[in-house]
């Protein structure tokens, strides 16, 4: 249940941060890869928070557990750096729908790759 509420909060987050940097400063919509990296680094930071926190609630090694998370995100953001211009420019997608059709795709992998390494419950320390 605290993954449930984790992951929508991160949803949400993530869900509206990417269109708000579009809609906030207009440079973006030319520039949606610039809105991407920026959002992607700030949304990071805050779903690591909330599962770290809020989830998993595990006392081990912050900035190790940080690497494991963050290479996770990072592999997903390498197929993100990918797929968002090939909806944008290949498919024709405004970048605002197509992120978000990205995004519901890595929603539920997160969980296990988070479960299984990032978070996982044995004598890491």
């Amino acid at each position: 249940m605290r993954y449930l509420l984790a992951g929508a909060a991160n949803t949400a987050f993530g869900l509206s941060f990417f269109p708000a940097l579009l809609w906030i400063w207009p440079w973006f919509t030319h520039h949606y890869m610039a809105a991407l990296v920026l959002s992607q680094l700030v949304c990071v930071i805050f779903a690591f928070s909330t599962y770290k926190i809020g989830v998993f609630r595990t006392r081990a090694n912050i900035l190790r557990e940080f690497a494991y998370f963050s290479s996770y995100s990072y592999a997903v953001f390498g197929a993100n750096l990918i797929a968002l211009p090939l909806m944008v420019q290949g498919l024709g997608l405004h970048p605002i729908p197509a992120q978000f059709c990205f995004s519901l795709l890595t929603l539920v992998s997160s969980y296990f790759w988070h479960q299984a390494v990032t978070f996982r419950s044995d004598t890491r320390t």
